[in-house]
């Protein structure tokens, strides 16, 4: 089976942004009196947006009005540093443009805010993507896995969900795929193992892009 159009997720799919996020809690909870994070706990704490991020990484029973103050100092510290580490991972760059050039259409859905996204996709893929979107959910949009982010996307591309997939590395990406009715791609490369994948019920998990190139055009 081929697809029309391929949706991507962004941390850990297409920009490796994990040292860069590690970074910016860490200056987030040490500002605000809270011990520091080590890589391998952030790492299991993103993919549900920032505000979620902050709320796993700060001590149990922090209050509310806590956690709110982590996440104040971190959003424009974050703004400010996320491109002194972050990457793209490799091979991401020549799967859009082979991509594109058979006629697929792509886009990013994240639930990193929207802000932030489009200013990655100006930086790493500028002409790389037809749509992108990340959290607002003062627009009344709900992030991952709520489908309403990735039905919004399909609609603005004038796509069905059986004319799309989704690639992602997380098990929030397993759910949003499945919420929205599309089919998956889970990859190796990011922020969850192949084994975490694979438990969390992923039923494709490729190890490179050209595996995705593969399976999007048939």
């Amino acid at each position: 089976m081929s697809y029309k159009c391929a949706v991507f997720d962004m941390d850990g799919t297409i920009l490796d942004t994990l040292i860069d996020i590690k970074n910016a809690i860490n200056y987030a909870l040490k500002e605000n009196g809270f011990p520091e994070r080590s890589l391998e706990e952030v790492r299991m704490f993103v993919g549900n947006g920032l505000m979620r991020l902050c709320e796993l990484a700060v001590p149990e029973g922090t209050s509310p009005e806590d956690v709110r103050k982590v996440n104040e100092t971190l959003l424009p510290y974050y703004i400010a540093h996320s491109g002194e580490t972050t990457r793209v991972y490799p091979g991401i760059i020549e799967l859009l443009k082979k991509l594109r050039a058979a006629g697929v259409k792509t886009a990013v859905v994240s639930n990193k805010t929207d802000a932030g996204v489009q200013e990655l996709v100006k930086v790493y893929f500028d002409g790389l993507f037809d749509v992108a979107m990340g959290e607002n959910e003062k627009a009344g949009i709900k992030k991952k896995p709520s489908p309403e982010m990735t039905m919004n996307v399909l609609g603005q591309l004038g796509m069905k969900p059986e004319d799309a997939v989704y690639i992602g590395d997380s098990d929030v990406d397993i759910a949003t795929a499945r919420n929205s009715g599309l089919d998956e791609i889970l990859v190796e490369w990011g922020f969850r193992s192949r084994e975490f994948l694979a438990e969390r019920g992923a039923k494709r998990i490729v190890s490179n892009t050209d595996e995705v190139f593969e399976i999007i055009t048939g």
